[in-house]
């Protein structure tokens, strides 16, 4: 199994500026308010040195104490305020930024080439959309905003004791250095780690799901032992990785503590030094003194979620790679018809094990063609060829003259392939049926399910309404089936391919489900992958593949008459 790329941190940047630069206002609003929060909480501190100044002068009246610590209580109102306001519309931009990543992350997930799906490890994929997206939006959420609003707080503290002396603010930058020295030393081991950890923790999804899906096979061949055997294999190897974060993190913590008190302690030293050789008021002192103990909550909080952020940024670079091989969607030109020519094909879903073996096929617009032949001889991955799901290691496949993985990229549907596998969406009939066509009148969709021979939908109570899926409806194989087919006809493509689409029908609704489909217009082409030969016996021509390549080609008596390939796979099940 194969992993998915990781973005690399400039890769990441890039996609962080792309998410800033969709809410360009919102960022601005918050970016004031959190500087005019940081701003009235320098306020208070201020009038409390000009009380304790005008304490010592001797020259404050009791009315103007009272003044002043109304003016105290007042600018701590003022900055709860906005510190709450500010603090809501961050989370508010977090959870948009959020938001916009599930969405380009399910974006990606589905654009992923079949090939790519194929060889991926389900583990790798299911705890980036799921655990990564998750430690994101918390980082988006909560580590961006305390980070942010810290950052400012800062700064704008900073600026405020350089204003106010100095000498002052050069004592509250000594702890500085130190910060700087063990953050760095973090962040430069910190992403390697939390990717470590993101990996382990994928490949214990990835064999829990193993686990879950597969028990009784494990029973049954006594697999027990193994399995147990790489599950804490792969437990210890993230109890490891999560150790060696932990170890980071014990490293970062203790540093930053020593390091936000001794600006205070400097500052109370040098401002008394200063107030005993009468070079500075004692407001002053007192002043700078509040203002340096700020700078300890927004420092530690700054450094408290900047080991989340960096949890976040390895997420995120992890988020940001699915996908990240996948070529943008082509300019196409229109096909000039409907021709469907499949050239010298050849097709591998591992490196040097051919399916398909320069395979030649031309359909003509509204032909009916069966594709038939024993499992594995590369009929279904023919299949997902000719509708564009894949592309050719070598060859071609077009339709009207441009390749048909290119149409399908760009988000023409020309051609559908339509499989045994089949999904009911939670909601309602309607919705189901209009996923292609969200705006198809209700009597399209209801000639659709009369096309597909659905019976069942005369007995639903609220007709197209009726809600499907958990807490609905629960349909059957054969009705899910049909329900899949309806919603092909309602998006209304020139060419269906059907693998094996209507296996879990009984003969008599497959035969006439397939007959309906063919029959809706002349010009439509179908190409059935064909489970029964009933249904091949039907067709214009038959293709029989075997070992990755069309050995015969012709209707259903020329083939028999030929006494080939198809005239053997005719007989076998004749008499089974």
């Amino acid at each position: 199994m194969s992993l998915l790329p990781i973005a690399d941190r400039r890769e990441v940047r890039r996609a962080a500026v792309r998410l800033l630069r969709g809410e360009r206002r919102a960022l601005v609003v918050v970016l004031v308010l959190t500087s005019l929060a940081a701003l009235s909480g320098l306020v208070g501190p201020y009038l409390v040195g000009k009380i304790v100044g005008g304490v010592e002068d001797g020259t404050l009246t009791v009315s103007t104490v009272d003044l002043f610590a109304l003016g105290v209580l007042g600018a701590a109102v003022v900055h709860l305020l906005l510190v709450r306001y500010s603090g809501v519309q961050t989370i508010r931009l977090g959870e948009r930024f959020l938001a916009s990543l599930r969405e380009e992350a399910v974006t990606r997930s589905l654009a992923l080439p079949a090939r790519v799906v194929d060889r991926l490890s389900t583990g790798d994929l299911l705890t980036r959309v799921t655990s990564d997206i998750g430690i994101v939006g918390t980082a988006l959420r909560d580590s961006v905003p305390q980070v942010f609003t810290g950052t400012v707080d800062l700064l704008v503290v900073l600026a405020a004791t350089f204003w106010l002396d100095p000498v002052l603010g050069l004592a509250a930058l000594i702890g500085m250095p130190f910060v700087a020295w063990v953050l760095r030393w973090y962040l430069v081991r910190a992403r390697d780690a939390y990717l470590a950890e993101s990996r382990a923790n994928g490949d214990v999804a990835e064999i829990t799901a193993a686990v879950g899906e597969g028990s009784r096979t494990i029973a049954t061949y006594g697999l027990r032992d193994r399995l147990v055997g790489k599950a804490h294999a792969s437990i210890g190897h993230l109890y490891e990785t999560r150790m060696r974060t932990l170890w980071l993190r014990n490293v970062l913590f203790p540093v930053i503590n020593f390091a936000s008190m001794v600006p205070t302690a400097l500052v109370l030293l040098a401002g008394g030094l200063y107030y005993a050789a009468d070079d500075v008021r004692i407001e002053v002192v007192v002043t700078g003194s509040l203002y340096v103990w700020r700078l300890v909550e927004p420092l530690e909080r700054i450094m408290m979620w900047v080991e989340f952020l960096q949890r976040g940024g390895a997420s995120f670079a992890r988020v940001e790679g699915i996908g990240a091989d996948v070529e943008p969607a082509p300019v196409v030109r229109k096909p000039d018809g409907d021709l469907i020519e499949v050239r010298g094909v050849h097709y591998s879903y591992v490196d040097g094990h051919e399916v398909l073996h320069g395979v030649d096929l031309v359909v003509t617009p509204g032909e009916r063609l069966a594709v038939v032949g024993v499992s594995g001889a590369g009929k279904s991955t023919l299949g997902r060829l000719i509708a564009g799901v894949d592309r050719p290691a070598e060859g071609s496949v077009h339709v009207g003259g441009v390749p048909v993985a290119d149409l399908a990229a760009a988000g023409e549907q020309r051609i559908v392939l339509v499989t045994q596998e089949h999904h009911v969406f939670i909601g309602t009939l309607r919705e189901n049926l209009a996923l292609a066509v969200p705006d198809a009148s209700d009597d399209r969709l209801v000639e659709a399910l009369r096309t597909v021979d659905a019976r069942w939908f005369d007995d639903l109570p609220d007709g197209l309404g009726t809600l499907l899926g958990a807490g609905g409806l629960e349909l059957d194989p054969a009705q899910a089936q049909q329900l899949a087919l309806a919603r092909v006809e309602v998006a209304d493509p020139h060419t269906l391919v059907l693998d094996e689409a209507t296996s879990s029908l009984d003969p008599a609704t497959a035969r006439h489900a397939e007959r309906a489909i063919a029959a809706v217009r002349g010009s439509r082409t179908v190409i059935a992958i064909a489970h029964r030969l009933q249904t091949a016996r039907d067709a214009d021509r038959i293709a029989v593949v075997d070992a990755g390549r069309i050995v015969e080609l012709g209707s259903h008596d020329d083939l028999v008459a030929r006494n080939g390939t198809y005239a053997t796979l005719w007989r076998s099940w004749h008499q089974s």
